[in-house]
């Protein structure tokens, strides 16, 4: 069936790359896998094959209708509507277990599928997900790389998240103008570990991360801290002045958090 750019469809088209997919998410016996965006089926076929049940949720309504011609109902279920109004905690109800989940994800909605898998992870248990090569580098940097920002820890607060490999644009139909990377996320938060609360710690890496190119400190005066509040909690956490939010590891910035939110406190 022929793509439609506005859907940002692009089929994979490499059908050894569709089984490296299934084989990262590991053993599939007896789950049930959740795929965004199966397209035409390249990669539902290798889950359907492993896994006890998948249950595939599309857009297209054409490409939903012919899912439903290819793969008998006891092993594939199709919900056509947008992922971002997809239930996972009634799947993973319905299964009695935590998802798996495979993405091949539009350039365009990237970050808000994932930030619905952020807010669906208590049903979740580990993703494979397909982005563009410079999204994935991004989701998995490290502290102090170029790459390193909002997004890495955003992603990583909510479990580790590693690359797998990379596809060039032929492996798809029509080939996309970018290199794909597959990268794998497991979900296991860790608010709890660092003794951050969701609800606060999230707006707070927001505002530090505001302006990439300012300092730590630049960003917090501009969020509405008093200066000499900022000086003594980054004293207090051990933290360079100079410092950009770029250069600290998670557990720094909820150190930092933890010094402010104390200090409000005492007040």
């Amino acid at each position: 069936m022929p793509a439609k750019p506005r859907l940002g469809q692009n089929f994979l088209n490499d059908a050894q790359a569709a089984q490296r997919v299934a084989d990262s998410l590991g053993d599939l016996a007896g789950r049930t896998v959740v795929e965004i965006g199966p397209g035409a089926g390249a990669i539902t076929s290798a889950l359907a094959a492993r896994a006890a049940h998948v249950i595939a949720v599309e857009l297209d309504s054409g490409l939903a209708a012919h899912l439903r011609t290819q793969f008998p109902a006891e092993r594939l279920t199709v919900h056509e509507q947008d992922v971002l109004n997809f239930d996972f905690a009634a799947a993973a109800a319905e299964a009695s277990q935590r998802l798996l989940v495979f993405g091949n994800l539009p350039y365009y909605i990237t970050s808000q599928i994932l930030l619905k898998l952020v807010a669906s992870h208590a049903a979740l248990d580990r993703a494979v997900l397909m982005v563009q090569r410079e999204v994935a580098e991004r989701i998995t940097a490290a502290p102090g790389s170029r790459d390193y920002g909002l997004l890495s820890v955003t992603v990583q607060l909510y479990g580790p998240a590693t690359n797998v490999f990379t596809l060039a644009p032929s492996s798809f139909s029509p080939p996309p103008d970018v290199h794909s990377t597959v990268f794998r996320w497991r979900f296991a938060p860790r608010f709890e570990e660092l003794g951050v609360d969701e609800r606060s710690f999230l707006p707070f890496v927001r505002k530090v991360f505001a302006q990439k190119r300012k300092t730590l400190a630049n960003n917090l005066r501009a969020a509405g801290f008093a200066p000499p509040d900022i000086d003594s909690a980054l004293s207090r956490a051990a933290i360079d002045p100079r410092a950009r939010a770029e250069q600290l590891p998670i557990e720094t910035l909820a150190d930092l958090w933890n010094v402010i939110r104390d200090a409000h406190v005492e007040k």
